[in-house]
């Protein structure tokens, strides 16, 4: 075996050992997180929305207040995890957040649900961009398409497995100490994040020094590649010259725009899917129980997996390019609207499936961007605020939808809305990145098989 043959494998063992080591239990905390922030989409037509007497409005203040909290505490949130270490930080974050979720069980007004929506979001600020940083300082550049779509295959499947398990719960009505349904599925899906929380402390370690699991050619390798990528990136000192420097790359700020409508799109579809499969009986005449309708709910985001899965694969191999996220981002624009002009459920739920499958095939590609501009407190500040300023679309895009729907009477204007946003992300994409960055989308291309 030649030295060349020899390094690549030492390389694509240890890659191998990295990703399947902390990727799957990470995409499991995403899993957890994902459920519980969007667990009230499934409680609202399920017995919530009546019990607590909500119009469409007041649904979706209380779907996107949820962000208010999460966007006020992201960056010191995102900071501190730099500061402490990740293990200690997100297990922190999981732990909080399931104690907040479980209060949901013995929610009793819409004030009361304003309120405990504040604190989830509060008590999740900083683990998607914690966790993001933390996969991506794992491995070099060339390798974090695939480990961040491993990563993000979770959001989707946790509606494919989520929506039922929630409708099971749900129809658990007066089994838990007397708990209607929909309390006793927002107490079921708060206790896997604490017990994930605890895990966690003890399941990851901080850097590649501390990994026992790898052994000592493949630590020292991949301490050496993590290393020399790092110089070439721009340095940073302490976290206030971090945050600074991110404040001030105008990168930052059109990553942000861009992500803000990939995110309208995916709470909006998140948020109101249920509502929309529960008005079938009035727009088709057809009726669904309640685990038919969890199950429907589902059907969309099983290929939007796959999709997922093998767009994100192509994106490694080739090196991510301006395509791998304006196609799908175009395609998810065009679609969304439509989904409401058609003449059945099946045709309804076939066009939601191409708006989800597009979302998901853009977000992981996104990401992979701006992690390659910074590093240290830098990164940690720039990849808070990207993820801070675009989730104000998921809270713009659950009061909006909700107040859109009870002005108009329908989802049809809301939902152009929603596609109007995915367009000019696109647009974003293909026309306002600066020149350097839309030629290096693909500067990974070629190491991408050393």
């Amino acid at each position: 075996m030649t030295k060349t043959n020899s390094a690549r494998d030492l390389e694509k063992r240890t890659i191998s050992k990295v990703v399947w080591r902390l990727a799957p239990f990470v995409a499991l905390m995403f899993f957890v997180n994902y459920l519980d922030r969007t667990a009230i989409s499934f409680a609202a037509p399920n017995g919530m929305r009546d019990d607590l007497s909500l119009t469409a409005a007041q649904f979706g203040l209380a779907s996107g207040i949820f962000f208010i909290g999460y966007i006020l505490f992201e960056v010191p949130s995102n900071l501190a995890l730099h500061r402490f270490g990740a293990r200690k930080w997100l297990a922190r974050i999981m732990v909080s957040w399931g104690i907040v979720a479980l209060l949901f069980t013995w929610v009793s007004s819409a004030t009361g649900l304003y309120a405990l929506r504040f604190a989830l979001g509060v008590a999740e600020a900083g683990f998607f961009p914690g966790a993001i940083l933390f996969l991506s300082t794992w491995v070099p550049g060339r390798h974090r398409s695939r480990m961040l779509g491993l990563f993000y295959v979770a959001q989707p499947l946790t509606t494919v497995i989520g929506a039922p398990l929630a409708a099971i719960l749900v129809q658990q009505h007066g089994w838990f100490f007397g708990l209607e349904g929909w309390r006793f599925m927002f107490f079921g899906v708060a206790v896997p994040a604490i017990v994930l929380g605890i895990a966690a402390w003890f399941y990851l370690d901080d850097r590649p020094a501390d990994a026992r699991w790898l052994d000592e050619d493949e630590r020292r390798w991949l301490e050496h590649a993590l290393a020399d990528e790092d110089r070439q990136k721009t340095r940073t000192r302490g976290a206030a010259e971090g945050l600074r420097h991110a404040l001030t790359e105008p990168k930052v700020w059109i990553y942000s725009v861009i992500y803000f409508g990939f995110i309208y799109g995916l709470y909006a579809l998140a948020f109101f899917l249920p509502s929309i499969i529960d008005g079938f009986e009035s727009q088709f005449g057809t009726h669904f129980g309640i685990l038919a309708e969890g199950l429907i709910t589902a059907v969309p985001y099983l290929p939007a997996a796959l999709v997922l899965y093998l767009w994100s694969r192509d994106a490694g191999r080739r090196g991510t390019r301006r395509w791998h996220i304006a196609i799908p981002a175009i395609t998810g624009g065009l679609s969304v609207p439509l989904a409401l002009y058609m003449d059945s459920p099946a045709a309804t739920i076939a066009v939601v499936t191409i708006t989800a499958c597009s979302i998901f095939a853009a977000l992981p590609n996104f990401w992979t961007l701006p992690v390659r501009e910074l590093q240290g407190s830098a990164a940690a500040a720039g990849l808070a605020i990207i993820n801070t300023l675009g989730n104000l679309g998921g809270f713009s895009s659950g009061y909006v939808t909700g107040l859109l729907h009870d002005v108009s009477g329908s989802y049809v204007l809301p939902l152009f809305v929603v596609g109007g946003f995915m367009l000019l992300s696109a647009v974003l994409v293909l026309t306002a990145l600066p020149a350097q960055d839309r030629a290096a989308f693909g500067s990974d291309a070629a190491s991408a098989h050393p």
